[in-house]
């Protein structure tokens, strides 16, 4: 391989990119970029920016229309250098599944180095370092599709690291793991850029990710706009707006407790802010400060959608080697009228048990071919799982499960799953022709139009275009509309803002706020960030192997930092900031949203000196 003959192992030249069918719409547009050997680069920028593009082209996955692209030396347009540059550049994608193409983990870890034609020898010898280096030598004989998301996200780390890459791209590699396997995936690659020297490209949503780069880049529109280090990116949050970013929320506090009069620098990491607040309350002479509480009233709830579940068990594969129980005795009432979430570390049963709540599975007795089994001699009768939703008795195999399904709406993980129909019009219509067959025509339109209008898109633009056409922030609202199009009263979400940028993942929720306000009796979403459930749920249950470990406020749920930390899970920012401050003798009661958390911290200050 020709020596690159300078320290820029990646270097971009006004580069420019569209998509088939987007004529004039660069993807990216005139980039010019310089990455150093062993530098830890993060990419940031709302969905649609180029930032997935741009990985693409540095290892030819895609090519430029115009302007140049040198990586280790090579010229990628040069098609001889395309085998040469994948050896030594690998990409992990956001979706492990997609990257998965072996029914064994050391067969899909070996998979790179075979295509690049590694002697078996030096394979089987790589194949134990990439496990060793992710922390999963234990599962080289494992199958992948029966491991946990976090695991499966680092064994494909491991495939690429097989290939014994110079640069490292992580394309969103985290956006749908569950706060522990964030925080493992991001320790790998941390210690590999250290420790070995690998160049690290990053592309991310989450601000504690960018924070551990040497240097960070933000894209708008095709182009690079931003460029420095993570603290100088992030204390410009008139910029950061401007290019459709949000404030990172520590940000947001910053800016409440100075406008309330506190003298306070752009920090970015809660320990630092709760050392800056705690030296305000020093100088104004304040001590072992603490804000009241606030009494919260139960919300009034007619309980006409109250949702029951008792002694729900589930089991995988059951009656085969690779049985699995998901569900093991769960006991869960959600009452008419909550924005509820549930929370859990991956592979915790959270998703399996949401399914339970419109008969996708169905309890065994509600299948056609159940027959209650009699007792054994001296035994009680075994307990039956019981589920009801509302006036739907999902035990029950005469229950209108049609109807049911017209009343609880689904969304799913990954929005592309669920799009399957030509044009979005169709597919967003399809739920409703089959479930209200007595609509006409018009009232069918109508329908579909006021449902694609209210998720934020535009009818007219829309309609016609493939769903698969759609940036993942429309098709996620796509997906959404389509459920929503027969006006559930109980409405489901499994990580309905993962992989959104900042502004896509606000706009979402205020979303769902909008329809819980208007016509949606009750709101339930499955996610693995603690902040999104702080500042939005008015309840939340914890599900650990397959149990309800917890169900309280999120305000009570997060004081039990300890317990929820061994779970695999976190706490939300105000939550770290309130354990931080208590160390300086300042405690803040709130609620755990940034608003309320300023709120209570201006009230303790300026109530110092009464």
């Amino acid at each position: 391989m020709p020596e690159p003959t300078s320290e820029n192992v990646i270097q971009f030249e006004n580069v420019k990119f569209s998509y088939a069918g987007a004529e004039g719409v660069f993807a990216v547009n005139g980039v010019n970029l310089e990455v150093r050997r062993g530098e830890f680069l993060s990419v940031i920028g709302h969905n649609g920016s180029g930032k997935s593009t741009l990985a693409r082209l540095v290892n030819g996955l895609l090519e430029a229309d115009s302007g140049k692209i040198t990586v280790l030396g090579m010229g990628v347009s040069e098609g001889k250098n395309s085998l040469e540059i994948r050896r030594h550049v690998g990409i992990v994608f956001q979706n492990p599944d997609n990257q998965m193409v072996a029914s064994i983990v050391e067969d899909d870890v070996a998979f790179g180095p075979e295509n690049i034609g590694v002697e078996r020898e030096e394979i089987g010898r790589r194949i134990e370092w990439a496990l060793k280096a992710v922390g999963m030598e234990q599962y080289r004989e494992a199958t992948p599709t029966r491991l946990s998301g976090g695991q499966k996200q680092r064994i494909a780390i491991a495939g690429v690291l097989a290939i014994k890459p110079e640069i490292l791209i992580l394309d969103e590699s985290t956006a749908m793991l569950d706060p522990k396997g964030r925080r493992e995936v991001m320790e790998v690659v941390s210690r590999l850029n250290k420790d070995e020297g690998m160049t690290v490209i990053l592309i991310t949503h989450f601000m504690e990710e960018a924070l551990l780069a040497d240097r960070c880049v933000v894209m708008n529109r095709g182009e690079i706009v931003l460029t420095g280090t993570p603290e100088e990116i992030f204390e410009n949050g008139e910029k950061l707006e401007a290019y459709n970013l949000s404030l990172p929320r520590i940000s947001e506090i910053i800016n409440d407790l100075t406008l309330g009069g506190m003298n306070l620098s752009n920090v970015l990491r809660p320990e630092e802010l709760a050392k800056e607040i705690a030296q305000n309350f020093k100088d104004k002479g304040i001590e072992n400060a603490e804000s009241p509480a606030d009494k919260i009233a139960d919300s009034a709830s007619q309980h006409l959608w109250d949702v029951s579940v008792k002694n729900l068990t589930f089991t995988y594969s059951k009656k085969s080697p690779f049985a699995t129980k998901a569900l093991k005795g769960i006991n869960l009432r959600i009452d008419d009228g909550e924005f509820f979430g549930i929370i859990g570390h991956t592979g915790s049963g959270k998703s399996t048990l949401v399914q339970h709540l419109n008969a996708l599975i169905k309890l065994p007795q509600a299948q056609k071919r159940y027959r209650a089994k009699k007792p054994k001699k001296g035994k009680p009768v075994p307990e039956l799982p019981q589920i009801t939703v509302g006036e739907f008795d999902l035990a029950n195999k005469k229950t209108d499960f049609k109807a049911l399904r017209a009343s609880v709406g689904m969304v799913f993980q990954y929005p592309e799953y669920q799009l399957f129909a030509e044009t979005v019009f169709a597919d967003v219509a399809f739920g409703l022709k089959n479930f209200k067959k007595d609509l006409s025509k018009e009232e069918i339109e109508k329908a579909v139009r006021d449902s694609i209008e209210v998720v934020g898109l535009n009818y007219n633009e829309v309609k016609d275009k493939s769903p698969f056409d759609l940036s993942g922030g429309q098709k996620r609202r796509a997906a959404i509309a389509g459920v929503i199009v027969t006006r559930p009263s109980v409405l489901i979400l499994d990580e309905p803002a993962a992989g959104l940028d900042p502004l896509g993942k606000k706009e979402i929720m205020e979303l769902l706020h909008k329809l819980h306000r208007e016509w949606c009796n009750t709101v339930i979403i499955v996610s693995h960030d603690m902040d999104e459930v702080a500042e939005n749920c008015t309840k939340a249950a914890v599900i650990s192997n397959g149990e309800v470990v917890a169900c309280d406020r999120p305000c009570n749920l997060f004081k039990d930092s300890e317990s929820l930390f061994a779970l695999g899970l976190d706490i939300p920012l105000t939550s770290k900031i309130c354990e931080e401050l208590k160390k300086y003798g300042i405690t803040i009661n709130c609620d755990c949203t940034p608003k309320d958390f300023a709120a209570k911290v201006l009230k303790a200050y300026g109530g110092g000196n009464a």
